[in-house]
């Protein structure tokens, strides 16, 4: 059982709060490996530098990345105060989220079945 108050324990947790901008994106349809491949291009880079390398790769998931950066850089202006000049990717990762099934017709009646796979992906940043 937790030691103190419930009021003292959710002011604890509360200190432990991360507080540079960050964005989240929930449920993006586009795999973890996919997504993945454009985050590593754009980890500890500042925020220019990233947004050009989002807008000219080929990738899907580059497009949705860029705009998940562009809402953390009007977080860290808007909510933060935060000068977008000195600003730069602290952390950007995709966790798995849930999967999508689909039946594929095959052969013979069979039936293959096709996972769409969906990712959750955020972006911290951070002032140099």
């Amino acid at each position: 059982m937790a030691k103190g108050h419930r009021s003292q324990i959710k002011r604890e947790r509360n200190a432990n709060k991360d507080t540079r901008p960050s964005a989240k994106l929930s449920f993006a349809r586009v795999s973890v490996q996919k997504a993945c491949f454009v985050l590593d291009a754009i980890r500890g880079k500042d925020v220019n530098t990233a947004l050009g390398i989002l807008t000219y790769n080929p990738r899907y998931a580059s497009g949705i990345i860029k705009k998940l950066l562009e809402s953390a850089i009007a977080n860290a202006e808007n909510n933060n105060g935060l000068n977008a000049a000195n600003l730069y990717v602290a952390e950007c990762y995709a966790n798995k989220g849930p999967t999508m099934k689909r039946i594929r017709p095959r052969a013979q009646g069979r039936a293959y079945r096709i996972e769409k796979r969906m990712s959750h992906i955020t972006i911290v940043l951070d002032e140099k």
